[in-house]
């Protein structure tokens, strides 16, 4: 994956990380090839924390929300008493790495297929120029968050304390897009991501013998008709002007080996994405009062359990606006994207941000000759944009907290 190298001239701060960009390649390569587990991340944050003492920050608190760390770098100075952080995300995914190059997975089932070893190397990054330089007045809080991957490990170092322990005035993030070409980032105010919501449907009927159904309440039947008619919330219930996704993605019921058994009991799983309370709560709703509805009309009974896991990721104005400029002086404003559509993702950084105002950002890594999106089996990440992630961070920091010399 060859990005052009003429972003990565264009900053001092770029071209001042790309001194050491060799150690940055060793380092995320070495996460790569040691993937863990949201809050299963014991050799990630000891390399985490090993390096931040060689670089000497000031403070570095493990077991933040499990197995997070928290670093703590002063600027030259402290009189705005201005106190910022940064968060990346250091877990892993549970599938199995096909590509063969040498810094493959060394862990069967586990693999980095969406870039948080990339991230949480572009912080270390961060680290190491912000404790070597200081030039900013305030405090930075470096954030190495566990469980991004569905075990909400934000919420977990939110509810373990983090920001009463790490105070800061606003936090950022950021996440690589392949969609996006290397040397690109965009961040936008409002919404970035949606909301990830849990839905668990499960339908009870009366179980019996395919040959003689009329005896039955079969709930699979009654399944299938929750299922088509679960896409109509959105088309005929949620504005033409919003955004929702209703997905329902898996459904258990019977025995393959009992080819005719009808089951007494089926289970729908999916998701529901949405950027608006109001949009949720509608969804939520409706999702309800339909499946019982099409149960009943069947002769059977269906429970829906909704779980909210998490919220949507929205951006403050100012932090983001802040941000644009910041990028636009790293990369140029032909290169920043202030207004890229929001994804239907879900991320979990969306918890800090109910607690402080800050913004997320993607930067592009281009997806390579393979065309690999992220959670794929042949994903890796660009190493290329390493300094770039890196000054970026810095210079949130650095702005953000500008020194009067």
């Amino acid at each position: 994956m060859n990005a052009p190298e003429s972003y990565l001239g264009l900053h001092p701060a770029v071209a001042s990380i790309r001194a050491f960009h060799s150690d940055l390649i060793t380092i995320r390569r070495q996460l790569h090839q040691n993937p863990e587990l949201g809050f299963e991340e014991h050799f990630t944050s000891e390399l985490v924390a090993r390096e931040l003492e060689r670089y000497g920050v000031d403070e570095i608190h493990r077991n933040i929300g499990r197995t997070g760390v928290v670093a703590v770098v002063r600027g030259g100075s402290d009189n705005s008493g201005r106190r910022i952080g940064l968060r990346a995300d250091m877990d892993a995914l549970p599938m199995q790495e096909e590509n063969v190059f040498e810094h493959r997975s060394r862990r069967p089932g586990l693999m980095h297929g969406c870039g948080h070893d990339g991230h949480t190397t572009m912080l270390l990054g961060a680290a190491r120029h912000l404790a070597a330089t200081r030039r900013f007045d305030g405090v930075a809080h470096l954030i190495f968050q566990p469980g991004e991957e569905g075990f909400g490990g934000a919420q977990a170092m939110v509810d373990d304390g983090l920001f009463e322990r790490f105070h800061c005035d606003s936090v950022f993030a950021m996440h690589n897009w392949p969609g996006l070409a290397p040397g690109t980032i965009a961040v936008r105010p409002g919404p970035m991501m949606a909301a990830a919501d849990r839905v668990t449907i499960t339908v009870e009927g009366h179980g019996g013998h395919g040959a003689h159904a009329y005896l039955a309440v079969d709930p699979v039947v009654v399944a299938a008709h929750i299922i088509t008619a679960a896409q109509t919330i959105v088309s005929r219930n949620v504005s033409a002007i919003d955004s929702a996704v209703v997905s329902l993605c898996s459904i258990q019921a019977g025995n393959p080996g009992a080819m005719s058994v009808i089951p007494s009991e089926a289970k729908i799983v999916g998701t529901v994405c949405t950027f608006k309370r109001a949009t949720q709560d509608l969804v939520e709703a409706r999702l309800a009062e339909l499946c019982q509805s099409v149960a009943k009309g069947f002769g059977a009974r269906a429970s829906v359990h909704y779980e909210r896991i998490y919220p949507a990721t929205i951006n403050s104005r100012n932090e983001a606006l802040f941000g644009q400029i910041v990028a636009e002086e790293l990369v140029g404003a032909d290169n920043v994207i202030g207004d890229l559509d929001p994804s239907m993702g879900a991320e979990d950084f969306a918890f800090m941000l109910q607690q402080r105002p800050g913004a997320y950002f993607r930067i592009g890594q281009g997806s390579g000759e393979g065309g690999c999106f992220l959670h794929n089996a042949c994903y890796d990440f660009n190493d290329t944009i390493l300094p770039l992630g890196a000054a970026l961070f810095v210079r949130l920091v650095e702005q953000g907290m500008p020194t009067n010399t």
